[in-house]
């Protein structure tokens, strides 16, 4: 969105939502118990943003200029629920990979680790098959010492890893994350990346001989997210910093947050299942409150989207990228003429929000292009509008 400010002779701001940055209501004891941190929610967070639109736009003497709020993934989503709950401080949105439908019984469970696994898949059916092959043999090694002390050793642990679990997480998060930022172009977002990183991870397995190490291959792939850049001697396994800034995530998905997912058997990961018992009982375990559960649809809608903001919504731009996983739980129809899905088959996690390259494959310039020239007539129209009263 940096690209196209000049375009439209726009102010940029960003605003930081409650509780993330350093935006902490009570200091360092923000995150101390449930008493500090019911102050974070979605809805004071969009009040929030409502109140500084509209005090910036009255000490700006700009109280008709037109505001499109944008956002990506949770940012996504809250531009929309803005749009919706605020038509009368932004005129229009731009949300991009804004899971939106991931909650209640609206997109299957199990539509995020498929899409994941897809993504693997598509680039190697033997990536797919290793990765989905070492969860068993990290159990198995994992029951005992000696095995443990290994894979320890394999995975350039920091310190002794004492739980097999931790292991799997790592993993894990690798695989999850990279089919996220599978991006065209080399990013940063979350790690240093390769373009097109999935294909490198599964590039990475492939290259191994045949009978080698299920397990040796899965790391080596994974490395790939966390070392890169090749700086790292050791690998912090267990624990450790919460380098994607989610500790405050971690609060809002046991209050409002609550997205059911479960892993199907065709999925590359181990199988499991959702309850909603075991998610209250678990968040009460951290943080003394339970969840919730319907709370996001009673209070932004969901259900039966289409047909609810066919009637009432407008001027929202919905985009994903299909290689992105959180777009199963996206809008990708088109509702009305004023609500467009703009899908890209090849995008990932908000591709369309990074700055524009060189090497930017035509597909994603067309959905650019695409989302400036929708806008470019809600304004149009808004300022016709206005000329008139």
């Amino acid at each position: 969105m940096f690209d196209i400010a000049p375009d439209f002779g726009a102010l940029l701001v960003f605003i930081e939502h409650r509780y993330y940055g350093e935006s902490k209501p009570f200091g360092n004891d923000s995150y101390k118990s449930a008493d500090t941190l019911g102050y974070l929610t979605s809805t004071q967070a969009l009040a929030d943003f409502a109140v500084l639109i509209t005090s910036l736009k009255q000490n700006l003497s700009a109280v008709d200029a037109p505001v499109i709020v944008f956002g990506g993934s949770y940012g996504g989503m809250l531009a929309s629920w803005f749009r919706l709950k605020y038509p009368h401080v932004a005129m229009g949105a731009l949300a991009s990979s804004a899971p939106i439908l991931q909650f209640d019984d609206i997109t299957p469970w199990s539509s995020f680790y498929d899409a994941v696994s897809q993504d693997f898949k598509s680039e190697s059916l033997n990536c797919f098959s290793v990765i989905k092959a070492v969860w068993d043999v990290l159990d198995d090694r994992g029951s005992s010492d000696t095995g443990l002390l290994e894979l320890s050793k394999t995975f350039r642990a920091c310190k002794t890893v004492r739980f097999p679990s931790s292991l799997s997480n790592w993993l894990w998060t690798a695989f999850t994350y990279t089919a996220m930022v599978d991006y065209p172009t080399p990013a940063n977002f979350m790690m240093n990346l390769p373009a097109y990183p999935v294909k490198e991870m599964c590039k990475i397995i492939d290259s191994f001989p045949a009978g080698a190490d299920v397990v040796e291959k899965a790391f080596a792939a994974a490395s790939l997210y966390y070392n890169y850049t090749g700086d790292q001697k050791c690998f912090q396994v267990e624990g450790g910093d919460d380098h994607h800034g989610l500790s405050g995530w971690g609060w809002q998905a046991c209050t409002e947050m609550v997205m059911p997912m479960t892993v199907s058997n065709e999925s590359m990961f181990p199988p499991s299942g959702f309850s909603y018992e075991e998610k209250s009982e678990g968040c009460f375990a951290s943080y003394e409150v339970r969840p919730r559960m319907n709370w996001i649809t009673t209070e932004y809608g969901g259900h039966k989207i289409d047909k609810v903001l066919k009637r009432f919504g407008s001027n929202i731009i919905f985009s994903n990228g299909m290689r992105d996983p959180w777009s199963r739980g996206g809008v990708l129809k088109n509702i009305s003429s004023s609500i467009i899905a703009l899908v890209t088959e090849k995008g990932a996690h908000h591709l369309d929000f990074r700055s524009a390259t060189k090497d930017d494959p035509d597909w994603v310039v067309e959905q650019r292009r695409q989302e400036v020239e929708i806008i470019h007539g809600w304004i149009d129209q808004y300022n016709k509008y206005i000329a008139q009263m």
